[in-house]
């Protein structure tokens, strides 16, 4: 069974596949697990782990070589799938995938229902959030990927970015990348979002920011959708909000920064 590793990895690449694990290998050669190794060490750069700890492997074609690894949207599915768990290309990398960022990353941003360390080989980077009700988010497949890829929707995105705020540079990123990607939410897919997302302190947040983008009707969806008694909320984190500071009181929001 000499080469068993190689042709393997060919027939992957012959169906556009550039991943695969150690059971998959094994299953399909009939290799023991030291074989599949051995003939895997063999073959140099042409496979990589994505980390040292899992025996999930990418395929480094020659026009990837330069960059270390193939590229994220190539096998990010594969990933969760092989972990058995669900996900969703969020924040920042998603409004990218809306295209509708202005704003240039050097990572990609994942959210999951456990937390994982993130993952940084060559130039790949990934950064992983937790949400636990991650299987009630509304997400959808990225239009023209080359590979299966699940997104979290316009309107998801534009709740995830404030919820996750503090992580992302803080709520005024957060705006900056909500502002472009306002035209392609929609009304009946905003009011579907907030009754799966369920997230009060973040919808009240959301509510303002639309306004101040003068999207009307949109902030109008989260005013009706928010209950007529509600805490008043900071609008930025890990700012000091005083009871002197004004308060949107359609919102219930605290203005203790005016930069969205």
């Amino acid at each position: 069974m000499k080469g068993s590793a190689k042709q393997f990895i060919e027939s992957k690449l012959a169906i556009g596949i550039v991943s695969f694990s150690m059971a998959d290998l094994t299953m399909s050669t009939g290799l023991s697990d030291i074989a599949a190794r051995n003939q895997l060490l063999r073959l140099g750069d042409l496979v990589m782990r994505v980390t040292p700890r899992q025996s999930f492997f990418l395929i480094v074609t020659p026009e990837h070589r330069t960059f270390g690894a193939p590229p994220v949207d190539l096998w990010l599915d594969d990933y969760f799938t092989w972990l058995g768990r669900p996900y969703y290309l969020a924040l920042q990398s998603a409004a990218t995938a809306h295209g509708s960022s202005q704003q240039a990353i050097q990572e990609t941003q994942v959210i999951t229902d456990i937390p994982m360390r993130n993952i940084l080989f060559s130039r790949i980077r990934l950064n992983f959030y937790t949400k636990s009700g991650i299987l009630k988010s509304l997400t959808q497949q990225v239009a023209n990927a080359a590979a299966p890829l699940r997104v979290s929707t316009p309107e998801t995105t534009a709740l995830d970015l404030v919820r996750y705020a503090g992580s992302i540079g803080g709520i005024e990123r957060a705006a900056e990348t909500i502002h472009p990607m306002i035209p392609l939410m929609r009304i009946r897919q905003l009011r579907e979002m907030l009754d799966a997302e369920n997230e009060l302190a973040s919808a009240q947040r959301l509510g303002y920011i639309l306004t101040m983008a003068g999207a009307d009707k949109l902030a109008q969806v989260v005013a009706d959708w928010l209950p007529s008694y509600k805490k008043n909320v900071p609008l930025a984190l890990g700012i000091e909000a005083d009871r002197d500071m004004p308060v949107d009181k359609t919102y219930g929001v605290i203005l203790n920064t005016r930069r969205v």
